[in-house]
């Protein structure tokens, strides 16, 4: 029989500070060292939660406790490691518990079920773990291998996939384990997505690895019945629909039932082969799981009027674009009502009390996972990663409403030049591209303002809450802005032919409306100069004071 001591085997990537080239840990050198880190690398950037919340941030908070108070956090925070006498807890902790924390145990293998197996004693390929690689109906486009091709995974290899499958997996059809009551003709159905796959996930990161693992711990109290997977009586094949009984609980949660098949190639030991289950179904989504942001949608069933609801990415959307809801501690959008994440919101709380630097550099990570067919395949992995002023987390700052201003100017530009394509083809006859089809000349003008936004959000923490700063910043966004905006707009106006210039009268509701090039550009001009008040006032500054200063450029249209 093999062993693998996660404890002590190296495992974890992790990229040392300052360095470029990444060492392999053990979870034991993880922790102890998490301040000679910047952070975990991955091979996708779905590991990072399911590394996080199935091990590290576990491990930390069950051997440690969570911080009693926000002053308490503080102090551990400004101490940037783990003290003398926390590493000795955290050692002794995971000494403790080496029996569970073996990958290939004969009794209790970690996160996994001894001796699953099906009544045909049925194995799949290793490749059923990786979310990347072809296996079944999940056949990623441009894939080098097929299900067929063997994909044997090295101890470390399969330990960091088995995690992401408890996180990620998909849903659908799963192989009927023998001591499984729901079995029906050898299969188990109505298999969700592991609990990550329904968030958007939001994760906060620190300079270094430690930070990151405070960051992601929340403040106050730890229920005693929470415990890790680690902690409880080793899992069988037979699963339960319940509620989580804590953090711990959530983040452990064991979402499939698998068993890791390792086996002596002439390479070392191999993960070629495994057996993965239906494992327990997460209840809902519990209100204080404090890895997502939230949206308030309108159920008129409902005793209240609305559910909350974790708030999903959207593919192709940049981070910054939803910075309504990574800000707000509650916040009405155009979507309806939105909420921070739970640690985010304690960030904000931390830096009010003045326990956090203004000016620390605070990054986050937006991860998701895009299924299709009825969840049973990954169509898409969504990340995005973001410098975000800590100030900004509070709404009573400058910093928080320059921020929010910016994201929604944004937005407005993009409407601006999609209201000038859809005026220009009506101009022509045609009508406008639909919103939901084809791509509309507005993501054009958002992919040319995104290097902008991620420059002002450095400059911002850099401004320190300054407002003369921030103003001055605010300013030069919009000068900006609007020539990048400017830019696609002259595209669309390129192609204008002479029926754009004549123009077409259209009735609609018992009344005639005109459009044509003049009037579709003019309107253009007048939407930019609303969403952007700064650049239209040194317009009319300009006029007013030196009219001679004005070019064809900066003066297109009057404010």
């Amino acid at each position: 029989m093999f062993g693998y001591d996660l404890i002590d085997s190296p495992w974890l990537l992790l990229r040392p500070r300052a360095e470029n080239a990444s060492e392999e840990c053990s979870l034991r050198q993880t922790l102890l060292r998490a301040h000679d880190f910047d952070a975990i690398e991955v091979d996708v950037p779905t590991h990072t939660p399911a590394l996080l919340r199935q091990v590290l941030l576990p491990v930390v908070m069950d051997a440690l406790g969570r911080p009693r108070d926000r002053a308490e956090w503080a102090r551990r925070f400004a101490n940037g490691r783990f003290t003398d006498e926390e590493q000795r807890v955290i050692g002794a902790y995971l000494d403790e518990h080496r029996p569970r924390l073996d990958l290939f145990s004969a009794e209790a293998p970690f996160a996994q079920v001894a001796g699953l197996h099906t009544t045909k004693e049925e194995t799949k390929g290793s490749a059923l773990l990786v979310a990347t690689a072809a296996s079944g109906n999940n056949v990623p486009l441009f894939a080098t291998r097929t299900e067929g091709d063997p994909l044997p995974l090295t101890p470390a290899e399969a330990a960091r996939w088995l995690l992401h499958a408890h996180c990620w997996d998909t849903a659908g059809i799963k192989s009927g384990a023998v001591g499984d009551n729901e079995v029906k003709a050898g299969k188990t159905t109505g298999n969700v997505t592991g609990p990550l796959g329904s968030l958007g996930v939001v994760i906060p990161l620190g300079r270094t690895l430690f930070e990151t693992l405070m960051l992601n711990i929340p403040i106050g109290h730890q229920p005693a019945e929470d415990l890790p997977q680690w902690r409880r009586p080793p899992t069988e094949a037979r699963w339960r629909s319940r509620a989580a009984t804590g953090l711990l609980d959530l983040w452990t949660w064991q979402s499939r039932r698998i068993r890791l098949i390792a086996e002596e190639t002439d390479h070392g030991l191999r993960v070629c082969r495994l057996v993965l289950c239906a494992g327990d179904r997460l209840q809902a989504i519990p209100e204080w799981e404090p890895h997502t942001a939230w949206t308030f949608q309108k159920i008129p069933k409902s005793p209240t009027g609305t559910v909350r609801r974790p708030r999903r990415h959207i593919p192709g959307k940049a981070a910054w674009r939803g910075l309504e809801a990574l800000l707000a501690s509650e916040r009405q959008n155009g979507d309806g009502i939105v909420e921070t994440s739970a640690l985010l919101s304690q960030l904000a709380d931390v830096q009010a009390e003045g326990l956090l630097d203004f000016d620390y550099p605070l990054r986050v990570q937006t991860i998701g996972i895009t299924y299709g067919t009825q969840s049973a395949v990954v169509e898409d992995v969504l990340f995005d990663s973001i410098p975000l002023p800590v100030a900004a987390l509070r709404t009573d700052t400058d910093t928080y409403t320059t921020l929010i201003e910016v994201a929604e100017q944004a937005e407005d530009l993009a409407r601006a030049v999609n209201d000038l394509s859809a005026d220009l083809r009506r101009a022509r006859g045609a009508d406008p591209i639909p919103w939901d089809k084809g791509q509309r000349p507005g993501e054009f003008v958002l992919h040319a303002l995104d290097p902008l936004v991620r420059r002002l959000l450095v400059g911002v923490r850099a401004a320190d809450g300054d407002p003369d700063l921030l103003e001055r910043g605010r300013t030069a966004w919009e000068k900006l802005a609007r020539e990048r905006t400017r830019d696609v707009a002259e595209k669309l106006l390129a192609t204008a032919t002479g029926s754009e210039f004549a123009g077409r009268v259209v009735e609609k509701n018992n009344r005639e409306y005109v459009y044509r090039l003049a009037s579709a550009e003019q309107n253009f001009h007048q939407r930019v100069s609303t969403a952007l008040p700064r650049w239209a006032q040194t317009v009319r500054d300009l006029r007013h004071n030196d009219p001679g200063e004005l070019t064809v450029s900066t003066a297109v249209q009057p404010a």
